[in-house]
C-alpha cells in the first residue's frame, strides 16, 4: 500500500541515492552541523510525507521545489498545513534558489532557525 510506513521508509530509503543535483547541492552544504550546529536529516518519513530535509531539533523542515511540483501548489499547501498541524516549520525553496542563490538560502535557513529558538526561550 503506497501509504504505509513501510512503503513510505523504503521510499525514503530509495529517495536519499537518488537525490536531484540541487537536493545534492544543499545537502552539501547542511551536512555535519554546518550550519550553526544543527545536524539536518535527508529524505525523511513525516507520517505518509517524506522531506527533503529535516532538523529534529527545531522541527524544521527545508523542502526544493522542482519541476515536479509545477500544477501540484494545492497539494503542497495541503501537505504544509498537515505538517504544520503536526508542529513542523516548513520552508520551501525553488531549484532556482538552489542553483544561483546558494548563500542566501543558508542564510534564510538560519534566520528562520535562530526565530525557532528564541520563540522557544
Amino acid at each position: 500500500m503506497r501509504n504505509s510506513p513501510e512503503y513510505v521508509v523504503k521510499l525514503a530509503q530509495r529517495m536519499r541515492s537518488d537525490m536531484t543535483p540541487e537536493e545534492e547541492a544543499l545537502w552539501f552544504r547542511l551536512r555535519r552541523r554546518k550550519v550553526d550546529g544543527l545536524r539536518f536529516r535527508r529524505q525523511r518519513p513525516a507520517g505518509r510525507y517524506i522531506v527533503d530535509f529535516y532538523c529534529p531539533e527545531l522541527r524544521l523542515m527545508v523542502e526544493i521545489d522542482g519541476g515536479v511540483h509545477c500544477g501540484r501548489e494545492e497539494y503542497d499547501e495541503n501537505r504544509d498545513a498537515y505538517l504544520a498541524g503536526c508542529g513542523y516549520r516548513v520552508i520551501r525553496f525553488r531549484n532556482e534558489d538552489i542553483d544561483h542563490r546558494l548563500n542566501e538560502v543558508i542564510e534564510t535557513i538560519r534566520r528562520i532557525a535562530k526565530e525557532i529558538r528564541e520563540q522557544a526561550l
